[in-house]
């Protein structure tokens, strides 16, 4: 967590205003357009990861679907990961937090500009809530962030397994599916240090509706799950 001392030390003269925005930006009535609100978010996220000496590279961002409606499937390392998605993502989304995180000063704020979901992990009500909720505003164009594994992974770039039923929206919604790998993302807020480090992020090619249909939410987890470890497989032996 020293780093994030760093981010907000470096910033400290813009933290005020940065504060003012995101809750200005995150109130229901607020009028500007998600897509206004987003650009201000990436631009934040963006002077934060600098002033933390975090470098995010973004590959394959013209995978992504032209239309809006669609999920990001991201393997989840850390906290970091969501910044390492706002700054290469340039569709803005919701996202889905654990109701745990969302309370979190700041991190409450963003999730209420990105216009999240926070959810119970341990209500099943709630999660059955979760999936008819991201069902209807994926079916309306927006895009969301699910992370299948449903808790980090305590193993750097290994990911943990998906979980099937954080499938089921993008099959009731019968939306694009986009695996995203994710490497290093645990470096910036995981290893005690403020040496420079690298993030990178792999919008892979998406799943459509023709290619998943009749396959079990289960079957859909371990291939994307399959599609994004070879995909931190491969660019961590090119790094060797």
């Amino acid at each position: 967590m020293i780093r994030i001392a760093l981010m907000v030390i470096r910033s400290i003269f813009k933290v005020p205003s940065y504060f003012y925005h995101l809750c200005k930006y995150g109130k229901d009535d607020d009028a500007h357009t998600e897509q206004e609100r987003y650009d201000y978010l990436r631009r934040l996220v963006k002077n934060v990861n600098k002033a933390g000496r975090v470098t995010v590279e973004g590959y394959g961002e013209s995978n992504l679907p032209d239309e809006n409606g669609f999920i990001l499937f991201p393997n989840h390392q850390g906290l970091f990961d969501s910044l390492a998605l706002i700054e290469t993502c340039s569709h803005p989304f919701g996202i889905v937090i654990k109701k745990e995180a969302a309370g979190v000063i700041l991190v409450k704020q963003v999730v209420a500009v990105l216009r999240g979901i926070a959810i119970d992990r341990n209500d099943i009500k709630d999660a059955v809530n979760m999936i008819n909720q991201v069902t209807k505003e994926v079916k309306e164009g927006r895009n969301f962030v699910i992370f299948p594994e449903g808790t980090r992974s305590r193993n750097q770039n290994q990911i943990l397994n998906f979980k099937g039923g954080t499938f089921k929206s993008a099959v009731k919604a019968k939306c694009p599916i986009v695996p995203v790998a994710l490497i290093d993302s645990f470096k910036p807020f995981d290893c005690n240090s403020l040496k420079r480090e690298k993030v990178q992020v792999h919008y892979l090619p998406p799943l459509y509706p023709e290619q998943y249909i009749g396959l079990k939410s289960t079957e859909i987890a371990d291939l994307v799950h399959d599609m994004i470890q070879a995909e931190i497989n491969k660019n961590i032996s090119e790094k060797l």
